[in-house]
C-alpha cells in the first residue's frame, strides 16, 4: 500500500507532536522553519538537496 501526503503535511504533523508531547516552545519551530528557508536561498541549498535525494533512494532501495 503506496500513501503520497505532501511533505508540509508531513513536516506539519511533525511540528505539531514536537511541541506537543516534547514540550518544544512554538517559536522555536518558527525559527527553525526560517532558518530553513534562508538556508535553501545559499549554495548549500544544492549540497542538501543531493543529500536529501540520495539518502531517500537509499531508503527505497532497501525495501527491494
Amino acid at each position: 500500500m503506496t500513501v503520497s501526503l505532501p511533505l508540509v503535511v508531513v513536516l506539519g504533523l511533525i511540528a505539531w507532536a514536537v511541541v506537543k508531547f516534547l514540550g518544544v516552545r512554538p517559536w522555536i519551530v518558527v525559527v527553525i522553519a526560517l532558518f530553513g528557508f534562508y538556508l535553501a536561498d545559499t549554495i548549500a541549498a544544492p549540497l542538501i538537496d543531493s543529500g536529501t535525494r540520495n539518502g531517500v533512494d537509499i531508503i527505497n532501495n532497501q525495501h527491494d
